[in-house]
């Protein structure tokens, strides 16, 4: 099976942004799960918080709309949220709840933006290494919270 990349802008540990080509098969939680860094709940909880997050459309757009154009004088119209993207929306919100503040933060960059742990821990002004601990913490509560055993 090839990889499939896609090209994205990142910030170096020297504050320069980078162009690089990120593997999408593998997410930094995928990454870390790989090699042992976490357990298996842990990465459950997360890829479902991921998930949820794409389901309600947080994300970025990386690629054209397709849906139709609005019509002629109107700037665009408002499309009503699915009940599954409403239902995603709660299940995300409580995660982040039940994860905590100073917990969030992280959790939310690594599992749903796709920041590796070095990237977060810069940006959150956070020494080497602590990032892997507070992310464990809050994947443990969000575990619990969505009830991955």
């Amino acid at each position: 099976m090839a990889a499939h990349h896609v090209e994205q802008i990142i910030e170096d540990p020297f504050g320069q942004a980078r162009k690089v080509a990120v593997n999408i098969g593998e997410s930094p939680l995928a990454w870390l799960h790989a090699r042992g860094h976490l357990s298996e709940r842990h990465y459950v909880a997360g890829d479902m918080l991921r998930a949820d997050w794409e389901k309600v459309g947080l994300g970025p757009r990386v690629t054209m709309r397709w849906d139709a154009a609005p019509p002629q004088g109107r700037t665009g119209r408002r499309v009503e949220p699915t009940v599954a993207q409403l239902s995603a929306r709660e299940r995300f919100d409580g995660a982040i709840r039940a994860a905590g503040p100073g917990l969030a933060d992280v959790l939310w960059r690594v599992a749903c933006a796709g920041e590796g742990l070095g990237a977060a821990e810069k940006a959150l002004g956070w020494p080497s290494r602590a990032g892997k601990l507070v992310l464990t913490l809050a994947l443990d509560r969000v575990a619990g919270w969505y009830r991955v055993r």
